[in-house]
């Protein structure tokens, strides 16, 4: 199945959106865009089984070359296949039964002309040639590619990145969210002087020269195509296990050799980190696959079970409490953030990017979480109403489906006190728990939309939610309280909002907490009211 952090921007209004290619503004959209986001006629009628990334990095050159198998599994009779690769790189030749097979080009789509007659049911494979200068990100994770960078020792220092603007930047593959390949190996060939992670479990290391070493690391689970990384430079290892629901859970960190010392002692939130998303959100997903955290020479991302980190071994995000309520100088941002996609990006993956805030409203949400688990319900509130200040309510969250475009990057912040006011609405915590962990389990290692997200929360709590999220997902309007009190009692009704907005709210009159049904229309509580407190839970005006 499965499965847009960009990660971690709770607030991503505090950075150029100008470098930012995933937000990046577009009113119109090409044949490019549609071969890039939709499921076209050649993507549809075979499913993923396998691919055996094999590739070497050149670093001096900042040049790879390798190829790609890919294993299918035929659903539909067809023998014209799509597979992505975008420029600078090239795809030298593609093989089908150890022979070369015709293939054309249109922009970053190869169209491939397979010979061998394709049965409904058979398992069929290919294998892609490729090379060239993989795009440099310019400023990673916004602007994806490889990051040619050197440590402070001068040592190679590498990592790739590619969220939205899609893994086929270095490497050719089916670039649509809604196809995860069921397992993968991944072979990295890099200078013998440097180690190489990627994602899942290292199976074996081999020496095919004197000058370089190939590690090869096995992927158990279905991985979504942005999740797959490779990371290398002057890495030391250290490991601890992590006693967790579904029993002993591997956990090693990569880092930079001179900050093992620090490394040591900021990675304590790590299993902190476990203790609350395994109570909120379920067993860790990937326990086959282990868990790692990897120094990186940018901020982070949430590779799948090989989370990319580059916070500076600070608290905050990169010092910096987001919330300006002082939680969120509590715990490191990126070992939080990026690790709860592990939950929601990686296990519950969305199918089009359209629906990214499925990935990053749940994971900006747990953060809220986090602090909840560790320092009471009071503080992951507090938290996370603070970070409405950033919130523009520009565009709505979820964007244009089919065209590889994500909405407003409200969906950070916005969406995690979307589902704080669920909560609210909800009025039953253990029932809140039960539907998070609930998500975990129905959903596990598939590919979804918002909608079917929707319907469960939904039905789990037992109130019909269509209004709620149309209003926060596909409409920029905050909803607005009015109300006026006269000798009758207190007249209230929602304004600034869609049609049928029928949101309960819950006040405390004359110091009692009652729960209100406000719509459209006036409507009368009939008892004198001296006093009114709106709970501030509830993400309104």
């Amino acid at each position: 199945m499965k499965k847009v952090t960009l990660l971690v921007l709770i607030l991503l209004s505090h950075f150029d959106s100008l470098c930012q290619d995933i937000f990046a503004d577009k009113s119109t959209f090409s044949r490019q865009d549609s071969l890039r986001g939709s499921i076209t006629n050649e993507r549809a009628w075979w499913d993923l089984n396998y691919y055996h990334l094999d590739i070497k990095i050149n670093p001096k050159k900042k040049y790879i070359k390798g190829s790609n198998k890919i294993v299918y599994t035929v659903l539909n009779e067809n023998n014209l296949m799509q597979v992505d690769l975008q420029e600078p790189l090239k795809i030298t030749s593609i093989t089908e039964d150890d022979k070369n097979i015709s293939f054309r080009r249109e922009g970053n789509a190869y169209f491939i002309s397979l010979t061998k007659k394709q049965n409904l049911g058979d398992l069929n494979e290919i294998k892609i040639y490729y090379e060239g200068h993989p795009k440099q990100a310019i400023r990673a994770p916004w602007d994806g590619g490889f990051s040619w960078d050197k440590d402070e020792n001068g040592k190679d220092f590498i990592a790739t990145s590619c969220q939205g603007l899609g893994a086929s930047v270095w490497w050719p593959n089916k670039d649509h969210m809604y196809d995860e390949v069921d397992s993968m190996l991944i072979s990295v060939n890099v200078p013998n002087d440097l180690v190489n992670v990627s994602n899942g479990r290292l199976r074996e290391i081999t020496y095919p020269d004197r000058n370089t070493r190939t590690y090869h690391w096995y992927v158990n689970n279905p991985i979504n195509n942005y999740g797959v990384n490779v990371n290398i430079g002057d890495y030391v290892k250290f490991s601890e296990i992590y006693k967790g629901e579904k029993g002993d859970l591997d956990i090693d960190y990569y880092v930079l050799r001179y900050n093992i010392d620090k490394a040591k002692e900021q990675f304590k939130d790590v299993p902190k980190m476990f203790d609350a998303f395994e109570y909120w959100f379920g067993p860790y997903p990937f326990y086959e696959d282990s868990y790692k955290l990897v120094e990186v020479p940018y901020l982070g991302m949430e590779h799948q079970s090989s989370i990319t980190y580059g916070n500076k071994y600070l608290k905050g995000y990169l010092g910096r409490d987001v919330s300006d309520t002082g939680w969120g100088l509590k715990f490191d941002f990126i070992i939080i953030h990026e690790s709860g996609h592990e939950w929601f990006a990686n296990n519950i993956t969305y199918i089009d990017i359209a629906d990214m805030w499925v990935h990053e409203g749940f994971t900006a949400y747990s953060e809220n979480l986090f602090l909840d688990y560790h320092f009471g319900k009071q503080a992951g509130a507090d938290y996370t109403i603070g970070t409405r200040k950033g919130i523009q309510n520009d565009i709505p969250i979820i964007g244009p489906y089919d065209v590889n475009k994500n909405g407003s990057k409200d969906m950070y912040s916005k969406g995690a006190n979307l589902l704080h006011t669920i909560r609210q609405i909800t009025n039953n915590d253990e029932l809140w728990r039960e539907t998070l962990r609930g998500l975990n389990k129905k959903f596990y290692h598939q590919t979804v939309s918002s909608s079917q997200v929707e319907n469960y929360i939904s039905e789990s709590i037992g109130f019909d939610l269509k209004h709620v999220f149309n209003q926060y997902l596909r409409d920029v309007r905050i909803p607005k309280f009015e109300f006026n009190l006269d000798d009758k009692g207190l007249n209230y009704r929602w304004t600034n909002t869609i049609v049928n907005f029928n949101m309960p709210l819950d006040v405390t009159l004359n110091g009692e907490k009652t729960r209100l049904y406000p719509e459209n229309d006036w409507k009368i509580y009939k008892t004198k009211v001296e006093d009114i407190k709106i709970d501030r839970n509830f993400y309104i005006q």
